[in-house]
């Protein structure tokens, strides 16, 4: 089952989430939430999404950025953004801290935002703290396009969305546009 993703203008993309209580992290519903969320980001496709893009107000994302994925791309594109693969990763009640504010600048989108894209800047290196999938803690060192997503999903999870963050001037339709696309 694919779980619909909510695109810009519904509520829940802008008022931010609830923790999840760590006795529910077990739970069934969860482990199941989780799931569907992984099956949707993969059919999307992308390489994150947080809860509050399939309308559930909770501090969870997942994400995942498959080799097989990069591999199609181009080379010098994957080099310039330091992309490698990510294992399959939850994040549950997730805490960012910016390590590395050097900007990075690249094009990125969102499954909220269908069609579009814009140029973003966001911090080179990051430190998630969270919970995985068994409640257990979790710290994730990052950097390049790895912490871009860790950025990009923790933002949905305060209702924001790279639209507050991008260079206006660069905003694009990428159907119109398919170069553009990241």
């Amino acid at each position: 089952m694919i779980l619909k993703i909510v695109q810009t203008g519904d509520p829940v993309l802008r008022q931010g989430t609830t923790e999840v209580e760590p006795g529910r992290i077990g739970s069934p519903e969860l482990q199941r939430l989780i799931e569907l969320m992984r099956a949707t980001m993969l059919d999307a496709p992308g390489v994150g999404l947080a809860a509050p893009q399939v309308g559930v107000p909770l501090r969870l994302a997942v994400l995942e950025d498959r080799a097989e994925v990069i591999a199609a791309l181009d080379p010098a594109d994957v080099r310039a953004k330091d992309r490698r693969p990510v294992p399959f990763q939850v994040l549950i009640n997730p805490r960012l801290r910016v390590l590395d504010a050097t900007p990075a600048t690249f094009v990125e989108g969102c499954l909220s935002v269908a069609g579009f894209a814009a140029e973003v800047p966001r911090a080179q290196s990051v430190e998630v703290k969270a919970l995985d999938h068994q409640g257990q803690p979790l710290s994730i060192v990052a950097s390049g396009w790895h912490a871009r997503i860790l950025q990009h999903e923790i933002d949905h999870l305060d209702g924001t969305l790279y639209l507050d963050r991008m260079n206006s001037r660069t905003f694009t339709n990428v159907l119109a546009h398919p170069g553009r696309r990241s």
